[in-house]
């Protein structure tokens, strides 16, 4: 399968399979995040709560192991160093039961949901080539609309911790427009792919 985007050392692949172990690298022995495996917006919080850790991660090589691709990943030469969760909005279930993240309208989208990246890429505009990966993942799939829910700091620095949905400057980087704002910090940004 041909690379999403590449530019000079860095590059965008989906995440198949043959993927897993550097998926798995990347996010390390605490799945990116306390448990995780960007299994958050995937499933029932119960559910999720429940198999935190080694049940979530079996959850997302399940869903990697049946041909399904969760996400891509940004390389550094063949250093797997940050990812991007995107798929089809009614993939992710905790969209769905959001007040403040609830549909616009009811066009179809592509929602990224989720970027995690090796803390020593962090502040190198990974997120933004990521999601430019994102956009041509999702047109060369027939997606029309990539919709995306960052946080806006309102000028403060967040731990990284809180940022995982990326910041509302990186998506404004790559052309996404903000197209809701229903809560103080968290926008609803979209990017047109016609």
């Amino acid at each position: 399968m041909k690379s999403i985007e590449e530019k000079g050392r860095f590059r965008i692949e989906p995440l198949t399979y043959s993927r897993w172990h550097d998926f798995e690298k990347l996010f390390g022995e605490r799945g990116a995040c306390g448990g995780c495996w960007c299994m958050w917006w995937r499933l029932k919080r119960s559910e999720f709560n429940q198999q935190k850790g080694e049940g979530n991660k079996e959850a997302m090589r399940k869903l990697v192991e049946s041909g399904r691709v969760p996400g891509l990943l940004a390389y550094d030469t063949s250093e797997p160093v940050g990812w991007i969760s995107v798929a089809p909005r009614e993939e992710f279930l905790a969209l769905e039961r959001s007040r403040i993240l609830k549909p616009v309208d009811d066009k179809a989208v592509w929602s990224v949901v989720c970027f995690f990246v090796d803390k020593h890429y962090r502040g190198k505009g990974i997120t933004v080539r990521l999601l430019e990966g994102a956009k041509e993942y999702v047109r060369r799939n027939g997606g029309a609309i990539l919709e995306g829910y960052p946080v806006d700091p309102e000028n403060e620095r967040s731990p990284d911790v809180f940022v995982y949905t990326g910041l509302a400057n990186a998506f404004k980087k790559a052309g996404f427009s903000e197209v809701a704002h229903r809560s103080k910090t968290r926008p609803i940004m979209r990017y047109e792919l016609s």
